[in-house]
Parts: structure tokens; C-alpha cells; sequence
């Protein structure tokens, strides 16, 4: 086995003055991540648009890829064939993938990337996208669901997402968890709960033998994931339980990810409670935010990662973030605006291009214009956490979100 396993995993920094936020290191076969960290999301195994070595440029420290798809295209054993997912796309740093689970259901339920942020409305177990079929379906045991490339039929099972993460050989890991939305009853939430315990369970079970049986392998840290929606006795449940477990070497998880669609307006507290029980020398990874007040609140609550797709997604259609606000640079009154898209950014595309020259490359659908709109959204969201990090450090944490929402918010939000 890898020498990288008896090294501590993760390392505490300075510590946020009365709250639960904090900087650190995560040390890697592949480097270091210092903590709080945007990860960077490369779904196939890229980051649409835009070239691994620019990404390593503008600063990113990791990528996370996605199990689900990888399995299905190109399939896990031609990354495992290339030497795992870093060498497979030329990426020299450090890897995560995500457990398949979240796009499994999602997918599955006709959602796609994004679920409600907002549990307001009626509660249904049978929740699914308008115009949909449902294509994923749970039991005890895993989830039998068809692809969304072309209809086929496939299972997922806690060994078997474990088989497939290990054989895409990512440096971080996530245990196999049921997703729910927030339209789930709460009597499914609680089940949901046990599920996802007892997969947690069969993933250290299954991670141990597979990390035995590929020792030739750098070692893979395993983060279990934590259920439970917007309630927190389901919340502070499952966080208790997944710290119970630990495998036949007296081990547990490497490290926690807090999962599940959450309410915006309660993210903070749902990410307190979750920190509150975690144990604080392992590091914890939020699922799926970037939007700069969720970083604030998510940080100083105790959150050491987060990936999201949207700082990307977003750029692809001329959606556009500066230090005064997010923007759509295809409209009409930048046509003739030859400034930056932001003056005060470093990215490659603020320093060489213009805002009128992007408005042209949206308007006349050039390829190009996905590309550096994408560097420039990335660059920015890497930056702020980056700033985030320095200021917990520097000890100006509340002056920095004070300034940096107060200026990216001022004008409504687009």
C-alpha cells in the first residue's frame, strides 16, 4: 500500500474566533489541498471547454469527476486501463468522484443537475420532474435504474460504486447514498436515513477489500455522506452514525460530504448541525454550492470543500460573474463595451478580451465563447475561496464577506 495512508490525511489551520469554520490541508498521492477549497467539477472527466492545463493556471487545487457517467461512457476499466482518472485526462493534481448516487436519482426523476433549493410545497415520495419517466428505482439492497444515454439497464449497489470509483482511482471517494429531494415525506427521509447507514457500512466493507486487493494502487480516501434534508434530529442521526462506522482494521471514513438537496435560506444551520457532530480533525465536503453567500455561510459553519457545476454551466449560456454582480453578457448593451468583463479580476480572458468581444462570440455561437467565459466564472469562484481562506487566516473574515456580498448584491440578482 501507498506510504500516502500513514501521513495524516488532513491537518487543521487557524480556527474562524467562535464559530465553526476553519482553514486546513489535505495531503494527497497526487498533492495538497488547502482548505476551504473550491473543487473544480470535470463531469467526464473534463471541465467543459476549457483545457486541464488552463484550470491548473487559474489556480484550481482538484477536479471532481462523476462515477455515474464514467461508468457509462467511457466505462470505469479504460480509466483504470490509463493508470486512473488523473492520467486518463492529464490532470497532475489531486481527483475526487462523487458516488453516482446523485445522478442516479436525479437523473432518474427527470431533474437533470439542479433540485429545489426550496421546500415549499406539497410533499410526495413520488416526486418527478413534469413530463418524465421515472428511471431509477430504490430497494434495501441498491438501485436499478436506466441510462439516460440510451435506455439501457444498469444496478448500482454500495460494492458496486465502490468497484467503480476505485477503478477510476480518484485521490478522494464518496460512499453510495440514497439522494432525496425536499419534497420527500418525512417518514421516507427517516428511511432513507437507515438506508443509506447500512450502504455506508457495506461501502467501508467493500473500499477495505478492494484497497487490499489493488495495493499496487495509491491509496483512495473514502468519505461517507450524510442524509437527512432539512431536519435536524434525521441530520445529527446520520452524522452520529456514519462516525460509528468503521471496518474490519478499526478504521472509519476518511473524511464526511454533506449531501441532499438543501433549503438556501437554511444552509448555514443545516451545515452547523452537521459540523457540530462530525469529528473536527477529518475533513468535511459540501455538495454542490458556488453561488458567494453559500460559500460565506457554508465556510464559517465548518465546511472544508464544495463542488458545484454552475460556475461552468452558467458561462455556456453568457452567464457572467464580477466582483458588483452576475450578469448575462449577451444582451444588447454590451455590444459596444470594450472594457474587461471584470476590471478587477486576473483571469486570462479579463486581461486579453473584451466585454464586446464575448457578446459577439454568444451572438455569433462560436465555441470559443464557452471557453472563456468558463475560465473567467472559474477563476473567479477559485479566487473568492481562495480570498475566504486568507481571511480566516489574516483575521478579517466578517470585513471580507461584509465588502464582497455587500458589493455582489447590491444590484438585484439576474
Amino acid at each position: 500500500m501507498d506510504d500516502t495512508v500513514s501521513q495524516p490525511f488532513f491537518t487543521l489551520g487557524t480556527r474562524l474566533p467562535g464559530r465553526l469554520g476553519r482553514t486546513g490541508t489535505i495531503h494527497t498521492p497526487h498533492g495538497e489541498i488547502q482548505t476551504p477549497a473550491f473543487i473544480a467539477v470535470g463531469t467526464n472527466a473534463t471541465v467543459k471547454a476549457v483545457l486541464p492545463e488552463t484550470m491548473k493556471e487559474l489556480g484550481t487545487q482538484a477536479v471532481l469527476a462523476n462515477a455515474y457517467h464514467l461508468y457509462l461512457q467511457p466505462g470505469p476499466d479504460i480509466v483504470d486501463g490509463a493508470g486512473g482518472l488523473g492520467r486518463f485526462m492529464n490532470w497532475p493534481g489531486p481527483t475526487f468522484t462523487d458516488s453516482g448516487g446523485f445522478q442516479v436519482m436525479s437523473l432518474g426523476v427527470g431533474f437533470k443537475k439542479v433540485l429545489s433549493m426550496d421546500s415549499v410545497g406539497v410533499q410526495s415520495d413520488d416526486v418527478i420532474a413534469v413530463g418524465k419517466e421515472r428511471l431509477a428505482h430504490v430497494d434495501d439492497d441498491g438501485v436499478t435504474f436506466k441510462s439516460h444515454r440510451d435506455g439501457s439497464r444498469h444496478r448500482f449497489t454500495p460494492e458496486i460504486s465502490m468497484s467503480i470509483q476505485h477503478r477510476l482511482g480518484a485521490d478522494i471517494i464518496f460512499a453510495f447514498d440514497e439522494l432525496t429531494t425536499l419534497f420527500n415525506t418525512r417518514g421516507y427521509q427517516e428511511e432513507s436515513v437507515e438506508r443509506t447507514q447500512a450502504w455506508a457500512v457495506r461501502c467501508i466493507a467493500e473500499h477495505e477489500r478492494l484497497t487490499a486487493e489493488r495495493s499496487h494502487r495509491p491509496y483512495q480516501a473514502l468519505f461517507g455522506v450524510v442524509q437527512g434534508a432539512q431536519y435536524e434530529d434525521l441530520r445529527r442521526q446520520a452524522c452520529r452514525g456514519l462516525e460509528s462506522i468503521v471496518g474490519e482494521s478499526g478504521t472509519g471514513f476518511d473524511g464526511y460530504g454533506i449531501g441532499g438537496a438543501l433549503e438556501k435560506q437554511n444552509l448555514g444551520t443545516i451545515v452547523r448541525w452537521c459540523n457540530e457532530e462530525l469529528p473536527e480533525h477529518k475533513p468535511r465536503h459540501l455538495l454542490g454550492i458556488s453561488e458567494p453567500d453559500d460559500l460565506f455561510v457554508a465556510i464559517e459553519n465548518g465546511a472544508d470543500t464544495f463542488d458545484c457545476v454552475n460556475p461552468s454551466r452558467v458561462a455556456r449560456n453568457a452567464a457572467i460573474y464580477t466582483t458588483t454582480g452576475r450578469f448575462n453578457i449577451n444582451t444588447s448593451r454590451f455590444r459596444r463595451d470594450y472594457n474587461p468583463i471584470d476590471d478587477e479580476c486576473d483571469c486570462y480572458t479579463c486581461k486579453n478580451y473584451s466585454r464586446a468581444y464575448l457578446h459577439h462570440l454568444f451572438k455569433s455561437k462560436e465555441m470559443l465563447s464557452s471557453t472563456l467565459a468558463t475560465i473567467h466564472n472559474e477563476r473567479f469562484t477559485i479566487r473568492l475561496v481562495d480570498r475566504i481562506r486568507e481571511s480566516i487566516e489574516g483575521g478579517y473574515f466578517d470585513d471580507l464577506k461584509s465588502e464582497t456580498l455587500g458589493r455582489f448584491y447590491a444590484t438585484s440578482r439576474v
